[in-house]
Parts: C-alpha cells; sequence; structure tokens
C-alpha cells in the first residue's frame, strides 16, 4: 500500500512539471527579397541582313528598235559612260538622213523668200509697189523661216535618236540583272538592264512587326559581317511605312561606312539594342511558374501572396517583367516552399 501510494505521488509531480512547461512557437521563414523600382532596361535583338547598293536603276534605251549587241553580263562591273547595249540604227540612220535633206529643202526656200522680201522692200522704199504686195513677200519669208526651224529641230531630234541607240552606264556599279537579249526587239522605255550603284552600299532588313516600334530612323545599330569578320557603326535611313503582305515585315534600310572587301550580296548581322523605359528587371529565381502563368510573391503586413506577371524579355540569370508597380516587395529566392497566406520574415 505504501508503494502505491508513492507512485502516484511521483506522477502527479511528472504532470505538474510538464504544466509549468512553456509552448515553443517556431519562428516565420526569413526570405530574401527585393523591392521594385523602375528603371531604363536595355535588350539586343539581332537580325540577319543583307548588303544591297542604295541607288537602284532600271536602265532602258529611249527608242525602240532590235539589239545588236550586249558588252554585259549578271555581276559585269561597269564604269560610267560605258556601252552596255546597241541597237540596230538602220532605221534611225534613214531617219536622220530624210530629214537633213528636209532641212536642205526648206534652206533653199527661206533663201529664195529672204531674196523676194528684199527686192519687193526696195521696190516699197522707191514707191513701185503698194504695201499690200510687201506684206505678201514678208508673209511668204516668215513662213519659210518657220519651216526652215521646225525641219532644223526635227533633224537634230532625229540626231539624237541616232544617239539613243547606245545605252551607256550612268554611274559606276554592278548589273545585277539582264532583262533582254542580242536580236530582241525592244520598245522604248522597256526595262533591259538593272545598274546597282556601288558608291554608296547599306544593308536591309526585315525587322517583325512586333518590334518595328523600337526602331527610329537615326538610330545607331552594330552590323557584323560574315565573311570579313568586319563589325562596323551603321544608321538607320529608311523604315518602310507599310508591312510586307507575305512576311508582315518592315523592310529596314541602314546606311553604312565605306567597308572594303564588302560586296553586294554579303550578309550581315545587324545588332539593334531595344531601351524599355520603366522597365522592371527581376533575377530568374523569382518566379513562381504554375503551368503557362508566371507568379511572384509579393510581400504585405509580413504575409506573402502570389502575383501573376508577364514576362517580356530574358537576359542571362534576369528577366524583364511587367505587372508590378514600384515599392513593391518581391520574394527572389526559396519560392517553390511557400504557400499562400504564409507569415514570413525580411530580415528588416
Amino acid at each position: 500500500m505504501k508503494k502505491k501510494f508513492l507512485a502516484g505521488i511521483i506522477a502527479v509531480n511528472f504532470l505538474l512539471a510538464g504544466c509549468n512547461e512553456e509552448v515553443v512557437v517556431p519562428k516565420p521563414p526569413l526570405v530574401k527579397v527585393q523591392k521594385i523600382t523602375l528603371t531604363n532596361a536595355a535588350q539586343e535583338e539581332n537580325y540577319s541582313g543583307v548588303v544591297k547598293g542604295r541607288y537602284e536603276t532600271n536602265l532602258s534605251f529611249q527608242v525602240g528598235g532590235k539589239i545588236i549587241s550586249r558588252n554585259v553580263q549578271t555581276g559585269s562591273v561597269v564604269r560610267a559612260g560605258e556601252v552596255l547595249m546597241t541597237l540596230d540604227p538602220k532605221d534611225i540612220v534613214e531617219q536622220s538622213h530624210s530629214a537633213d535633206a528636209q532641212v536642205a529643202s526648206t534652206l533653199a526656200q527661206l533663201k529664195l523668200a529672204k531674196a523676194n522680201f528684199d527686192r519687193y522692200s526696195e521696190l516699197f522704199k522707191a514707191e513701185a509697189i503698194a504695201a499690200v504686195v510687201l506684206d505678201q513677200y514678208k508673209t511668204e519669208y516668215d513662213a519659210a523661216k518657220a519651216a526652215y526651224d521646225a525641219a532644223v529641230a526635227q533633224a537634230q531630234q532625229s540626231q539624237n535618236a541616232l544617239d539613243y541607240t547606245t545605252l551607256t552606264a550612268n554611274a559606276d556599279g554592278v548589273i545585277s540583272a539582264v532583262n533582254a537579249e542580242v536580236g530582241q526587239v525592244v520598245a522604248a522605255g522597256q526595262n533591259v538592264l538593272t545598274l546597282v550603284q556601288t558608291g554608296e552600299l547599306e544593308v536591309v532588313v526585315d525587322i517583325p512587326e512586333n518590334k518595328i516600334s523600337t526602331v527610329q530612323i537615326g538610330q545607331q545599330v552594330s552590323i557584323d559581317f560574315w565573311a570579313t569578320n568586319d563589325i562596323v557603326s551603321g544608321t538607320v535611313r529608311e523604315i518602310s511605312p507599310m508591312a510586307d503582305s507575305a512576311s508582315r515585315t518592315f523592310t529596314v534600310k541602314i546606311s553604312i561606312p565605306d567597308v572594303p572587301n564588302i560586296q553586294l550580296g554579303m550578309t550581315a548581322n545587324v545588332a539593334m539594342r531595344e531601351f524599355s523605359t520603366g522597365a522592371i528587371i527581376l533575377p530568374l529565381s523569382a518566379i513562381y511558374q504554375t503551368g503557362d502563368a508566371a507568379q511572384v510573391w509579393l510581400v504585405e503586413n509580413n504575409k506573402v501572396s502570389l502575383k501573376k506577371i508577364a514576362v517580356t524579355a530574358f537576359d542571362d540569370n534576369n528577366v524583364q517583367v511587367r505587372g508590378l508597380q514600384s515599392g513593391d516587395i518581391v520574394v527572389i529566392a526559396g519560392v517553390n516552399k511557400l504557400r499562400d497566406g504564409q507569415a514570413v520574415r525580411t530580415g528588416d
């Protein structure tokens, strides 16, 4: 009986001791955070470009005829004034001879009319004829003079047409297309050759429609030529006002300095830096991905909650996002260990 009493006293003492101990509550986890500030972010976009001539001319004859010679082919390098093609001049030569004969005929009539007018002018001074007679010869002289002037102009036109049977290069350049062959009859103004001037080159790129708003005339870009390893700075010269109907891209032309060994048709990589005002930059570790949705943990009143965002660009271990405000506090480490509404410590 005595042993049972002692055991009961010991048990009661143990129970009283347990009631006097304090319950230890675990502290909220400590998280690493970043306070959102708006910055100006730069992002580089690269596009494939092709070297072209700034000035491209479609060459044609100013008169029609049959081609009897072609002195160039596609890719030929030509100099200003060099003869490229010629037409058969037979018909135009005959027209020129006819015009010359007409000049000689009208000149003879003019001389006769002038002699008559001078003779009757003397008779009129001697009061041997009436004024009406003199007026008649004056009219004949004026008509003969007008006919002669017209014949001279026609002869000059025929001579010009004879010169037009020879097609010459209007500038130094490269023949990029041949559209007519020897023996072919062409009309005046029909395109027979295409000349690309080599005095000033440019790089042409196609920019997607969702990026064209970031490109401006006068913008400086970096151009890397694959074939020569040259890297130069170019200037955006022209932006197409309309997208291509098939590719839905905008053509952008970039002026480049004179670079040795750069030839027409070479490929180039064009690097354009895009600057975003008011951009938000976060480390990649801050993104909490669930399905296709990108989210971040916001800390407010020492509790976390999920916030959906849009990722607009990637740069190594950083991302550019949209959907946050300046002053927001975002968890940037250990995002996969948190739950909505959980209390946290930020170390502040």
